[in-house]
């Protein structure tokens, strides 16, 4: 296999992508459009501008970050907004050729105008039109939030599971760790595993290894959102490779808020040499301005990953989604076989 690497190749090779916020992904055009029919005060008045405005390079850390998601959250209160966003959102990963995406979001942070199943259903509506029209899969992941009630987290799993055979795969918690520990959402989690569904949760990105202890022995996690701190738990870490514990990586995001201190300072090529189980994803598209593209670029640009190298890591995201085994497993020989074809 040639180890000739462009960025156009990797553009053309099929990905998987499976952390990715939904409110971190909207379209400038289309925020302006939904503030002028929601009269919602914006930063700017032009989809470059916005743009600009709303890419995350200057936060002090993840609380900081994160006060961007405000905006785009006061964009999608009706189903109408919820649909078209997850629609555009699978249109646009697609052209990159993401063959497989699970895109999260917290429904309860929709319902001002709408009930909690109609802001599960509208977004899927939006993916179920979107993947007629391309060759994306798309699934959703339902988030409670840590800084919000435990009996908010319980409501949302038992929405989500109720979603469990039309498109929803899983329940995550996200949001600021420092301060809100996951364990206090713990029954959410069991309510969901109890029901079908899988779980994953964001975890040694805000704080340390012990965080991402709780998520996997606490809750009961399949697969860690970020998990960038690992590393402070050598223990821990083993275990994580042992039991071949996805992490859900993303790189520029950790730079922005400052889970690391620059690109290079990322632990993602030490977790992979020693054996962990690693995908690639962008977290906000809008907040951290990349695409998933960019990211696989980077970790060969940065990280030096050879093509054998990035092939693994794609097929990493494949074997680590949360689909059924049968589905999975012919979907990693197809993309298999696609990754030999192209050179």
């Amino acid at each position: 296999m040639s180890e000739t690497l462009t960025r156009e190749l990797v553009r053309r090779l099929p990905k998987a992508e499976l952390h990715v916020h939904l409110d971190g992904c909207l379209r400038p055009e289309t925020m302006l459009d939904l503030a002028r029919e929601a009269n919602v005060s914006l930063p700017a008045t032009d989809p470059d501008t916005l743009a600009r405005a709303m890419l995350v390079r200057n936060a002090r850390s993840l609380e900081d970050y994160l006060e961007r998601y405000v905006y785009t959250v006061a964009l999608m209160q009706t189903p109408a907004a919820l649909e078209r966003i997850a629609y555009e959102f699978v249109l646009d990963v697609a052209r990159e050729n993401v063959r497989y995406v699970e895109v999260r979001y917290c429904p309860a942070l929709h319902t001002n105008a709408m009930s909690l199943t109609r802001a599960v259903e509208a977004p899927l509506a939006g993916l179920e039109r979107a993947m007629k029209e391309t060759q994306c899969r798309a699934s959703l992941i339902v988030c409670g939030l840590r800084t919000l009630s435990p009996r908010v987290s319980e409501d949302l799993a038992r929405a989500a599971t109720d979603y469990r055979e039309a498109g929803v795969v899983a329940f995550d918690l996200a949001g600021a760790e420092h301060g809100h520990p996951a364990e206090d959402h713990a029954s959410a989690f069991r309510y969901a595993a109890a029901h079908g569904l899988h779980c994953t949760c964001h975890a040694g990105e805000g704080e340390g290894a012990e965080s991402v202890r709780e998520a996997l022995h606490t809750c009961g996690a399949e697969r860690i959102g970020h998990g960038t701190r690992l590393l402070e738990d050598p223990e821990l870490e083993a275990e994580v490779i042992e039991r071949r514990i996805p992490l859900e990586v993303c790189l520029t995001s950790n730079v922005h808020t400052h889970t690391v201190s620059d690109l290079g300072e990322h632990p993602v090529r030490r977790y992979f040499d020693r054996g962990c189980v690693i995908t690639l994803n962008t977290d906000g598209r809008l907040m951290d301005g990349v695409t998933l593209t960019d990211e696989y670029w980077q970790a060969h640009d940065t990280f030096g990953f050879t093509r054998a190298e990035i092939d693994r890591l794609i097929l990493n995201g494949f074997e680590s989604a949360f689909l059924p085994e049968d589905e999975r497993t012919a979907l990693v020989a197809s993309v298999r076989a696609e990754l030999e074809a192209i050179r």
